[in-house]
C-alpha cells in the first residue's frame, strides 16, 4: 500500500523478469528532492523526483568473476575481483557487486562502460545513479530475481558499508522507483510509496535548478555528524527515531545544538506532509513558502548551507520565485526555485548577476522535469 492508501500501478512498480541476458544498456537517473532533507535516516518522509540527467551503463557478461569498468568521464579503466578494496569512482561499482554478493546473489562477471550527464558534486545523486544503473545491469545480466522494491536497500548498503557514506535510503529509492511526471512520496520507515502527480507545465510553472558550483562533499564528516546528532537526540528522548518526536518533546533536550538539529527534522517532516496535501489538490504554487521555510531551517537549525546557495535562494525569491530551497545533503550543491515558466530566464539571469557581484563562480542552471527511474534501454 502507498502512503495515500492505494497501490501504485504501471511499469515502475513491476520488477524486471529474471531471464539472464548477455549484453545490454541500462540507465538510472539523478534526482532532486522537492522537500524533505535529512529526514530519510530519521525514518521520516521525503519527496524526490528523478531527473532526465542519467548514468548509462553498457554491460556484457564475462565467464569469470571479474569486473572491468571503463568510465568515459574519468578516461580510465579499472579491473577488480573484490580480493582487494577498490577506491575512487570505481568503488561505487565494486560496492554494488559486493552488496549483491553479500546478500547471497550470484553476481556475473562483467565488462561495463559507464557514461553520465548527472553533474558530479552538485547534490543531484550522481553516486546513486551510478549504483542503481550498475545494479540494474548486473541483475539482468545474471538473471537475478531481485524485486524492484528491494533494490534501493541493496544500493544503499553498497554506499553505506563499502564506500563509507552514511546516506539514507532516499537517493537510491528515487533513482530506482520514480515515475515520469510524478514525485515520489516515500515513507522511509515503512518504505511505502505514492507517485504524486507533479504537472508543472500544466499550471504554467517550472522548477529551475541552480547549480551553485560550490563543492558538495559528504565524506568529510559533516553529513555523518548531522546524522549522529539526530540519532543521539532520538536516543535521549527515548524514541526509535526523530520521526516519532514532536516539538514539545524537544524541551526535554538540554543541548541547544541537538535541539536545533532535531527541530529541523520534526518541522521538515511536517512540511513534507503539508506539501503532499497541496499537491494532491493541485495547489502547486502554494508549496513555495514551504520550500523556503525548509531552506531557512536547513540554514539556521541544521547549518548545512553555504553562502552560494543562500545567495541563490534569496536572489530567486527577490526575482519572483514562489519558493526556493537547497536540495541535497548540503555544504554546496543545488538550489530549486519554483517559478512561473515565463520567468525562468529572468530568475536565472538575476542569480548569475548576483553571483558575479559576490565574486562567486558562475552558476549553471537548467529546468528539472520529473523523469522515470532505472530501466533497461536496449
Amino acid at each position: 500500500m502507498t502512503p495515500g492508501g492505494s497501490a501504485g500501478t504501471g511499469p515502475a512498480d513491476t520488477p524486471p523478469g529474471a531471464a539472464a541476458v548477455a549484453h545490454g544498456v541500462w540507465a538510472a537517473p539523478g534526482r532532486v528532492n522537492l522537500i524533505g532533507e535529512h529526514t530519510d535516516y530519521c525514518d521520516g518522509f521525503v519527496l524526490p523526483f528523478a531527473l532526465p540527467q542519467r548514468t548509462v551503463v553498457e554491460a556484457s557478461r564475462l565467464d569469470r568473476p571479474e569486473w572491468i569498468v571503463t568510465s568515459t568521464l574519468a578516461g580510465e579503466t579499472v579491473t577488480f575481483d573484490l580480493s582487494a578494496p577498490v577506491t575512487g569512482w570505481a568503488a561505487y561499482v565494486a560496492a554494488v557487486v559486493w552488496s549483491l554478493r553479500d546478500a547471497g546473489y550470484e553476481v556475473p562477471g562483467a565488462r561495463l562502460r559507464v557514461d553520465s550527464d548527472v553533474p558530479g558534486g552538485a547534490g543531484l545523486s550522481s553516486s546513486a545513479a551510478l549504483e542503481c544503473a550498475v545494479l540494474s545491469a548486473l541483475a539482468d545480466l545474471g538473471g537475478l530475481d531481485i524485486p524492484l522494491a528491494h533494490r534501493p536497500k541493496l544500493a544503499q548498503r553498497a554506499e553505506n558499508a563499502y564506500v563509507g557514506v552514511p546516506c539514507g535510503i532516499m537517493d537510491q529509492s528515487a533513482s530506482t522507483l520514480c515515475r515520469e511526471g510524478h514525485a515520489l512520496f516515500l515513507d522511509c520507515r515503512t518504505m511505502a510509496t505514492e507517485h504524486v502527480p507533479l504537472d508543472l507545465a500544466g499550471q504554467g510553472l517550472a522548477i529551475l535548478v541552480i547549480d551553485s558550483k560550490a563543492p558538495h562533499q559528504l565524506v568529510d564528516g559533516e553529513y555523518a555528524a548531522r546524522r549522529a546528532a539526530c540519532e543521539r537526540a532520538a536516543e535521549l528522548l527515548g524514541l526509535p527515531a526523530l520521526r516519532d518526536a514532536t516539538l514539545p518533546d524537544l524541551s526535554r533536550l538540554d543541548d541547544p545544538l541537538l535541539v536545533r538539529r532535531a527541530r529541523h527534522v520534526v518541522t521538515e517532516n511536517a512540511r513534507v506532509l503539508e506539501t503532499i496535501a497541496l499537491l494532491r489538490e493541485g495547489r502547486l504554487r502554494e508549496i513555495g513558502p514551504l520550500m523556503t521555510a525548509s531552506h531557512t531551517s536547513m540554514r539556521d537549525d541544521f547549518e548545512i548551507t553555504v553562502p552560494e546557495v543562500d545567495e541563490a535562494v534569496e536572489t530567486a525569491l527577490a526575482a519572483g520565485a514562489y519558493g526556493a530551497r537547497m536540495t541535497g545533503g548540503g555544504f554546496g550543491g543545488c538550489v530549486l526555485a519554483l517559478v512561473e515558466a515565463e520567468k525562468l530566464d529572468t530568475v536565472a539571469d538575476a542569480v548569475r548577476s548576483a553571483f558575479a557581484t559576490r565574486g562567486f563562480a558562475p552558476p549553471a542552471t537548467f529546468t528539472a522535469l520529473p523523469a522515470p527511474g532505472a530501466h533497461r534501454l536496449s
